[in-house]
């Protein structure tokens, strides 16, 4: 359970910022707020400047991959403030190829972070003045963190001794399968769940006993 003092921020966040906040929940005894993804700016502005938060270090941005939701993704901006010492967590919702305000002029530490989610999911920002790819190469195709990004990517990269130069070329596997559904291997053997020896057995019947 949280202490009092993180359900006190939690309240006052959510009054003043009513029309920006979609919910607010805890984690771990951490807080975690939703927002609307058009009011990232807003709200992040307010966090950091607000005497009663003071959340001035921006510590990552990160995805994550929801391929059955129809929103599929989510953002998500972990803060910390030092002088209250208390963490919190800002998440947006977004669409694919849906465009997410860039946060870099409120926390310079944003130009990378956005740039990684921009490199491993393919989420844009608009108004990073650098966003292209930071862990991949720049001829890399796809967004490795993607959940329908094969295991075993598309190309290969290799040094070619005669061109003298490394290169490019399309994977070549012998296996069948390497383009994945996402389901959960226990989805695809329905008869290993229970077994039909191992039944659940019904109840007695209970009429008549007092």
């Amino acid at each position: 359970m949280p202490d009092d003092s993180l359900l006190d921020l939690a309240e006052y966040i959510s009054e003043k910022l009513d029309e920006h906040v979609v919910s607010h929940e805890f984690v771990h005894d951490e807080l975690i707020l939703h927002v609307h993804t058009e009011s990232i700016i807003h709200v992040l502005q307010f966090m950091r400047d607000a005497r009663e938060c003071e959340f001035t270090v921006l510590c990552d941005i990160c995805g994550v991959d929801y391929i059955g939701r129809p929103v599929r993704f989510d953002v998500v901006y972990s803060l910390l403030s030092l002088r209250q010492n208390n963490r919190a967590r800002v998440k947006i919702s977004v669409e694919e190829d849906q465009i997410v305000p860039s946060v870099s002029d409120l926390f310079s530490s944003a130009l990378w972070y956005e740039r990684e989610v921009w490199d491993m999911y393919g989420i844009p920002f608009s108004d990073n003045p650098d966003l292209r790819r930071i862990l991949s190469d720049y001829g890399f195709e796809g967004h490795p963190l993607r959940k329908d990004f094969p295991l075993t990517g598309h190309v290969e990269l290799r040094y070619d001794d005669e061109l003298k130069q490394v290169i490019y070329e399309p994977m070549h596997l012998t296996q069948d399968y390497r383009d994945f559904d996402c389901l959960s291997p226990w989805e695809k053997i329905p008869d290993i769940q229970q077994h039909p020896e191992e039944e659940t057995p019904e109840e007695p019947d209970k009429k008549g006993v007092d």
